[in-house]
């Protein structure tokens, strides 16, 4: 937590904010001697001038006081606010450029929750670091000294009470903190399944399992109310306790102090005076108990926050990319496996296969294959565990991301859009894309009819995940912001899968028309045959391995696994 405040948190404004709270604790600090005053020196002789000009000095300091706190104030929320800022931007930042190995080992619930609520707690406690946590020790040591010098007898009650007060806080502490950090996690556990109910509840209500996915979340809920009540429960009992050895020293105050002002060895001033700042003193142990309450759950976010800060991203690039600019679009495997962290077997085995700029390489094979897999590894959204992969002659462990990524367009097995206009959609692929580059990237994905029909054209509005949009409306227009990039080499993911087979087959044929588009690598996995039979380069893929490779023609000829794909897309006649 110390690591991330001094990381964050600006020096001159934390400054300010400790000179305001000085002088805000002298101030508070000043009025019950003046009250003492007041009462012995002037109420008691009758002396109205005595007790104006007493009066007057309060109200200043009182003055003084507001003022001096609302500076405080203002210095620990902008800071808190400003830490929180900055955390958000740095998660978001390392966590944009994270691989799919630490994407899926966090999980996309817990680093919302990191990102959020994780923060907040961060914010919560350093306005209460700025305010409470330096006002309690400041507030206790300097009402204890007044207080010592007021009435030195009446200390020994402090005593009796302060010890009782610690082994009060301590028990809250030792079953509070477990209790927080448990708490943290079932926040995780609760945005997880409120994540996965919105992202699949038409699969939820297509089979009929409202109430399961209901019952799911009550229990996750109930896990962290239950948690909750107990922890706030333990909580909030120190405040009751407090105050009954709060009033309970001050009826002993009140006890001895009028024994002392009976037998005259004591002013009734002093009493007042001195019950004071025995208040102080017993509310700086309420306020750090607050403390001891927060902290260690704010403690518990920020070991969360900087679990994600420093966990160090598996691909790692090189400082520069050396690359030939004019190299032929080119795209090859050398001998590649792969295998996920913690799988019992390769997702992969070894393989070897190249195309060229102009050629289309189709893959093709049963649900999990390794289809999607392997075109993973082309931008190195994960590393091969052997082998290697080269775009344009040079292996991509050698580009930087930014470089690797401006080589490969990359079009994903569900069409992903974002909140906007389809012109703001379509600019992901190249910022500063002329209209006319536009209208001709959606002609190629077979889209320019449907948008020459909405209202604002290229200004469309695109609601959140394109649900405006039908699922081949949402597809084609993934597909032309990936056509309008310039790259050398173009990778569909099944991306043709919610596309009629007219639309499929116009799409293609405009891709080969197209003058630049026909030479660059084409990478297409694709369930439909239609959509393969005119590559240069078809792999098979089952269970991992390449169980055959070539043109149409030829796996019609000699691969029983691609023959068996054939037959049963297929009519007998048209096989």
């Amino acid at each position: 937590m110390l690591k991330l405040f001094k990381k964050n948190l600006e020096i001159l404004p934390v400054l300010g904010a400790i000179i305001f709270l000085g002088l805000q604790v002298i101030s508070d600090l000043s009025l019950p001697k003046l009250t003492s005053n007041l009462i012995n020196y002037g109420v008691a002789k009758g002396d109205i001038n005595y007790i104006i000009h007493i009066g007057l000095a309060m109200l200043g300091l009182s003055i003084l006081s507001i003022l001096a706190s609302s500076g405080n104030v203002y210095f620990a929320s902008t800071q808190a606010q400003k830490l929180g800022a900055k955390l958000r931007s740095q998660i978001f930042k390392h966590v944009i450029n994270f691989s799919g190995n630490e994407v899926e080992k966090f999980g996309s619930s817990s680093l919302i929750t990191r990102t959020t609520n994780d923060v907040l707690q961060l914010q919560n406690v350093v306005v209460m670091m700025l305010r409470m946590m330096l006002m309690a020790p400041l507030m206790l040591f300097g009402a204890s000294f007044m207080a010592y010098f007021t009435e030195k007898r009446l200390t020994i009650l402090f005593l009796i009470a302060i010890p009782i007060l610690l082994v009060v806080v301590g028990v809250a502490m030792y079953y509070a903190v477990p209790l927080f950090q448990k708490l943290q996690k079932q926040i995780d556990k609760i945005n997880l399944v409120f994540r996965e109910g919105l992202t699949g509840v038409r699969v939820i209500r297509a089979f009929r399992q409202d109430e399961r996915e209901q019952k799911r979340f009550d229990q996750a809920n109930q896990d962290y109310t239950k948690t909750g009540i107990r922890v706030f429960s333990i909580v909030s009992l120190l405040f009751p306790f407090m105050t009954i050895i709060l009033n309970a020293t001050n009826i002993g105050i009140v006890w001895f102090g009028s024994h002392m002002i009976a037998d005259k060895s004591m002013q009734v001033g002093n009493l007042v005076s001195f019950m004071t700042y025995a208040s102080m003193i017993l509310f700086s142990f309420m306020m750090l108990s607050m403390i001891f309450v927060f902290v260690p759950r704010a403690a518990a976010a920020a070991k969360r926050i900087n679990e994600v800060l420093e966990t160090q991203n598996s691909i790692i690039e090189p400082e520069l990319t050396q690359t030939n600019q004019d190299a032929n679009p080119e795209l090859s495997f050398e001998n590649v496996e792969f295998r996920y962290p913690g799988a019992e077997k390769e997702a992969l085995e070894r393989f070897s296969t190249s195309v060229k700029g102009g050629q289309t390489l189709a893959l093709i094979g049963g649900t999990g294959s390794g289809k999607s897999t392997l075109i993973n590894l082309i931008p190195r959204f994960y590393d091969v565990t052997n082998g290697s992969v080269k775009v344009d002659g040079q292996d991509i462990k050698a580009y930087q991301k930014a470089a690797l990524h401006e080589k490969v367009a990359f079009v994903q097995q569900k069409a992903v859009l974002f909140k906007g206009t389809i012109r703001s959609n379509l600019a992901y692929g190249k910022a500063d894309a002329t209209d006319e580059e536009m209208w001709r990237a959606l002609e190629i994905a077979q889209a320019k009819d449907f948008v020459m029909e909405l209202e604002g054209k290229l200004d469309a509005t695109v609601e959140q995940n394109g649900d405006n949009f039908s699922g081949g409306q949402k597809q084609r227009l993934a597909i032309a912001r990936a056509l309008i990039k310039e790259a050398s080499i173009y990778v569909f993911d099944d991306s043709f899968s919610a596309l009629d087979f007219k639309t499929d087959a116009k799409l293609r044929q405009a891709l080969k028309d197209d003058e630049k588009l026909s030479k660059k690598v084409m990478v297409i996995v694709a369930q439909r045959i239609s959509t393969v039979t005119n590559a240069d380069k078809i792999l098979v893929l089952d269970d991992g391995k390449v169980v055959g490779q070539g043109t149409h023609e030829e796996l019609m000829a000699e691969n029983e696994v691609y023959q068996t794909i054939v037959k049963s897309q297929l009519k007998e006649g048209e096989a």
